[in-house]
């Protein structure tokens, strides 16, 4: 009697499955649903909120110095113009980057030119992000160099420098590279940094609440003339030319090795951490400058804090504002290094699995280099105009959508779509941003003028 309903059980079973599968093999599948992409890189276990702490913290740079500058010379109306323009450009920017990593399969800024160009197109990259982040930590370790030794002066209560060491820029860079930016570089995944990128932007908080109370103080030392809008003076001055505005923007190197790390990660949500890192970082540089400018208004210099620094160079509070500030740019550098290094590893290592020896060999290597062209390279200006006039147009215009056009596939998007027109004007407009910077660098050269005071 047992054995009969099981076999009875078993049989209807049986047929029970069979209707299933003919079932899902008689409807009709859906030709236009998105395949899940599968990323052979790695698994990502860095959270969301790290992310955005990373991804801010690259964002954000040293620029933000200089932007009250950028206003005074541009309106209020034309700056926040600008400020907008680059917002968009930059989600687009990233939007165009994901979806290429996403048809190639790995998330490497590397591996996108080997898919669009081969070799060549993967070296290009890897130089461009290296030149590109090789000026970027040099540009905040000689904010570190000039501004530490001012700090430590004003401390003390000196009015000028008396010539010991702790008041050399050079000696006190040295023991920033290896007390604090080496062992941050030597983390084995960018992800453990989200920490420090959180106190980072803690600082720069900080710093936008003193300029907000400064303004609310009234600290002017001039009658107040605002500027709304003078484009003849944008031009002319060229401070806030397209290439000082991309710098500040040009993050998209640090983009996919954030994505690489994230955990759970799908394109949606790693455009959601880059929209929500591009609108605090679009809204503290905008109250920055605004607060910076309504502060001193035409005599706003190039970087905030000299400004402030001038009306009273033993203020208490300027001097803890300029502490954070010199903290949240040494913390900036080692996720402007790591991009660095894994171009590196993809060109000279591209197959070998992790290795400590090489991992700290590399970060020992960039940073020794960064130190000598800033102990010895005594401007940042020329390193400065260009970068900004040939590897951040690339990174944020040119590169990310000639690898676009290139590399999504002709039967998903045909050569004359409206996406793919879309990026070749893309990379159209950066072209002509890096014949503009150009042209600005080249004046100056000839008429020995300076017209990018607009900060680091």
């Amino acid at each position: 009697m047992d054995t009969a309903f099981y076999s009875v059980l078993t049989f209807m079973m049986c047929c029970r499955f069979d209707d299933l599968a003919e079932q899902q093999e008689f409807l009709p599948h859906k030709t236009g649903a998105k395949k899940e992409i599968h990323f052979t890189d790695f698994e990502g276990k860095t959270s969301f909120g790290m992310s955005v702490f990373n991804l801010s913290n690259a964002i954000m740079g040293s620029g933000i110095l200089g932007l009250a500058f950028a206003m005074s010379n541009t309106g209020i109306i034309l700056f926040i113009t600008l400020l907008v323009f680059i917002a968009i450009v930059s989600a687009y920017s990233i939007h165009l980057l994901l979806r290429s990593a996403g048809v190639v399969g790995i998330r490497a800024y590397e591996q996108l030119g080997m898919r669009a160009f081969g070799p060549p197109g993967k070296l290009l990259a890897a130089c461009v992000i290296t030149v590109h982040n090789i000026g970027a930590m040099s540009s905040y370790l000689f904010i570190v160099k000039s501004e530490l030794p001012l700090v430590i002066q004003a401390f003390l209560g000196k009015h000028e420098n008396t010539g010991e060491w702790f008041l050399n820029g050079n000696y006190l860079i040295i023991i920033v590279s290896i007390g604090i930016i080496l062992p941050l570089a030597l983390m084995k995944h960018l992800g453990y940094l989200g920490y420090t990128s959180g106190f980072s932007l803690t600082c720069m908080v900080f710093f936008l609440i003193s300029v907000s109370q400064q303004r609310a103080n009234k600290l002017r030392t001039m009658q107040p003339t605002i500027s709304l809008f003078n484009i003849y003076l944008w031009l002319s001055n060229g401070c806030v030319s397209p290439a000082v505005f991309c710098i500040k923007q040009a993050f998209n190197c640090e983009v996919l090795p954030i994505y690489t790390e994230l955990r759970n990660a799908t394109k949606k949500r790693m455009q959601n951490v880059a929209n929500i890192s591009i609108l605090a970082m679009f809204i503290m540089y905008l109250l920055t400058a605004l607060f910076g400018y309504l502060t001193f208004f035409g005599a706003v210099e190039s970087e905030l804090l000299h400004t402030y620094s001038r009306v009273d160079p033993l203020d208490v509070l300027i001097l803890c504002v300029r502490l954070a500030v010199l903290v949240a740019v040494t913390l900036t550098v080692p996720v402007v290094l790591f991009p660095i290094r894994r171009a590196l590893l993809q060109i000279f290592f591209p197959d070998q699995p992790f290795h400590w020896a090489r991992h700290v060999i590399i970060a020992f290597s960039l940073i020794f280099v960064v130190n000598l062209l800033v102990i010895f390279v005594p401007t940042i200006r020329d390193i400065f105009g260009l970068i900004g006039a040939t590897s951040a147009p690339s990174l944020i215009f040119i590169l990310p959508g000639i690898f676009y056009v290139r590399i999504v596939p002709k039967e998903q998007e045909p050569l004359l779509s409206r996406p793919k027109i879309q990026a070749a004007c893309f990379a159209a407009l950066g072209f002509l941003f890096m014949v503009m910077s150009l042209s600005f660098i080249i004046t100056d050269w000839v008429t020995g003028e300076s017209r990018s005071g607009g900060g680091h």
